[in-house]
């Protein structure tokens, strides 16, 4: 996918339902940079070899659907031509959304798209990741209706981008600034990922708040967290400290997984889950201190979304509960 020149892009642009076509920033009668003062400052050039071969369904389908978008509300159009329509590609998209959500008086907007441009535009990893990510929220999240939506809206998305610059720059040796923008989207977004954390692809932050993610974490692909979740570290130890995350894993709200310690591929954890110990490819785990309560047919809980415990689970619960309180009933008599 090669991205087109400014004057042919603006000059293919459909127009809208009044057959008035979007406006063209650089016309005396539209002052983008009164709405819009980041853009209108311009983006680095493209560079054609840097950006993927051949077609690009995600970003056609996002051009699509802002220009869809434009016309169902047209309160809407200035702002998403500046975030959508006006760049002639999704790794443009992607930094001038990201960087005006991050931006802050000592943070400039122009800078963070500097940075996540440089990045971007010169990795195809990071740019195959964009667009797996992406089909990930469509997929997996209801209240994600659009890949457009993914891309302007979503923080479990934008932050997981980020981090993808921010890991980029921590093995470049600039790990101050990848800790800037560790701690920029902690405080934004309220999702904290160390830059050092190593994420696959095909990932759902779903909601995303109150997400932490450890130094030396490991995430692997097609795997979906829910809000809450922590993969943390115990002690002061420096060493190899956090969790490892299997392909296809669904982690349910509010759990906790801690230490150096293997949750197999296809794992389901249900909501609150206190897991320490490794968890075994295909299994349920669930309970504080977290037990395997059974197994999964689909390779993949990820993808089915499906992270309610089920009702074995509950009559587990129930039977453990039950015979707990009988034990602690016959040691209080014998007493």
């Amino acid at each position: 996918m090669a991205c087109i020149s400014r004057h042919n892009y603006h000059s293919r642009l459909p127009k809208m339902v009044s057959e008035k076509p979007f406006p063209d920033p650089l016309s005396p009668s539209y002052r983008l940079d009164k709405v819009f003062p980041v853009y209108a400052m311009g983006l680095p050039d493209p560079v054609p070899h840097s950006i993927l071969d051949g077609s690009d369904p995600i970003w056609e389908a996002v051009k699509h659907e802002a220009k869809l978008e434009a016309e169902k509300e047209p309160i809407l159009s200035s702002f998403l031509y500046a975030s959508v329509l006006s760049h002639e590609c999704l790794e443009q998209v992607l930094a001038f959304v990201v960087a005006n959500r991050l931006q802050s008086p000592t943070l400039l907007a122009t800078q963070l798209m500097d940075i996540m441009s440089n990045v971007i535009m010169h990795d195809k990893g990071i740019q195959r990741s964009i667009r797996l990510d992406a089909q990930a929220f469509k997929e997996r999240d209801p209240a994600c209706l659009s890949y457009c939506t993914a891309i302007l809206y979503m923080k479990g998305f934008h932050a997981l981008q980020v981090h993808r610059v921010a890991h980029v720059l921590w093995h470049q040796g600039r790990t101050i600034l990848a800790q800037a923008l560790q701690s920029r989207v902690n405080e934004v977004f309220a999702i904290d990922i160390h830059p050092a954390a190593k994420i696959g692809e095909g990932i759902l932050l779903d909601h995303g708040t109150g997400v932490v993610i450890g130094e030396t974490a490991v995430i692997g692909n097609r795997v979906s967290l829910m809000q809450a979740v922590t993969l943390g570290g115990t002690g002061k130890d420096t060493s190899d400290r956090h969790p490892k995350i299997g392909e296809g894993a669904l982690i349910g709200a509010g759990s906790t997984i801690l230490g150096n310690i293997k949750v197999g591929e296809g794992v389901m954890i249900a909501a609150g889950s206190l897991v320490l110990k490794d968890a075994p490819p295909r299994s349920i785990v669930a309970g504080i201190p977290a037990k395997v309560i059974g197994g999964l047919r689909e390779h993949d809980p990820a993808l089915t979304m499906k992270h309610d415990a089920t009702k074995p689970f509950f009559t587990d619960v129930a039977a453990n509960f039950i015979d707990e309180k009988s034990s602690g009933a016959k040691k209080e008599a014998n007493n």
